[in-house]
């Protein structure tokens, strides 16, 4: 993977406590051409061996704060996400389970934090070398796609997210050595976030494959494909 940056790149992961994110983390700290992973979560957790910063991507102060203490990066990887919340929280099967307060709350967390990331750090992103800065998706984020409707909030607020890295790409694009902007869609992956839904999914990945094949994708991404939605095999998602 590190092939694709410069010599002694440097990456960041915000929601390396997360199954994906651990992964990434994990895995970029194996790669000899990654000098350094900062690692960043609301619990402040990090993946066996490695520390991470406490951050909550909703405190607005504190991502400007993180970004700045980060400095350049080569990659920024933003794999936060919230689909289910135990009885607190489930998908939406209909309208009628709708409600202001947890459509709120989805938004914030899969489109409104990644927001602010972006915000705060792509203007940190090296310029004078290729960079990229990514946010996990999801499929069901995708409008023409979707045959089957439901999980009104989950749907809604990656459709949101994916609007918003189009959005980082085209206005990063206007000025010269811009990232690239990339949405992820890593998959169904044994995590938390999917256990109570696996049983439909076609491919189950482990967290390690996931990230490997993100890590890959990543890899190859070029300008053109910036501000689209690529699966793990690298492959568009349509809007």
């Amino acid at each position: 993977m590190s092939a694709r940056f410069g010599p002694q790149a440097r990456a960041a992961v915000f929601g390396a406590s997360g199954g994906i994110g651990g992964a990434l983390a994990a895995t970029l700290a194996r790669d000899p051409g990654v000098a350094e992973v900062l690692c960043f979560s609301r619990s402040g957790r990090a993946p066996e061996g490695m520390t991470a910063a406490p951050l909550d991507i909703l405190d607005e102060a504190a991502v400007a704060a993180a970004a700045e203490a980060a400095g350049p990066l080569d990659l920024a990887i933003v794999a936060t996400g919230l689909l289910h919340d135990g009885d607190r929280l489930r998908p939406e099967k209909d309208m009628r389970a709708l409600s202001a307060a947890r459509l709120a709350e989805s938004f914030a967390v899969n489109a409104i934090g990644p927001a602010l990331v972006g915000k705060h750090v792509l203007p940190k992103m090296r310029r004078d070398r290729r960079a990229v800065f990514a946010a996990l998706s999801a499929r069901v984020g995708s409008i023409g796609d979707n045959a089957v409707g439901g999980w009104y909030g989950y749907r809604a607020s990656k459709a949101a997210l994916n609007m918003i890295l189009k959005n980082f790409a085209i206005e990063t694009a206007r000025r010269q050595g811009a990232p690239i902007v990339l949405g992820l869609q890593p998959g169904t992956v044994d995590t938390s976030l999917s256990k109570p839904f696996q049983s439909a999914a076609p491919r189950l990945f482990t967290p390690e494959q996931s990230a490997a094949a993100l890590l890959e994708v990543i890899a190859g991404a070029t300008p053109d494909q910036s501000g689209r939605l690529l699966d793990w095999s690298g492959a568009v998602v349509p809007w």
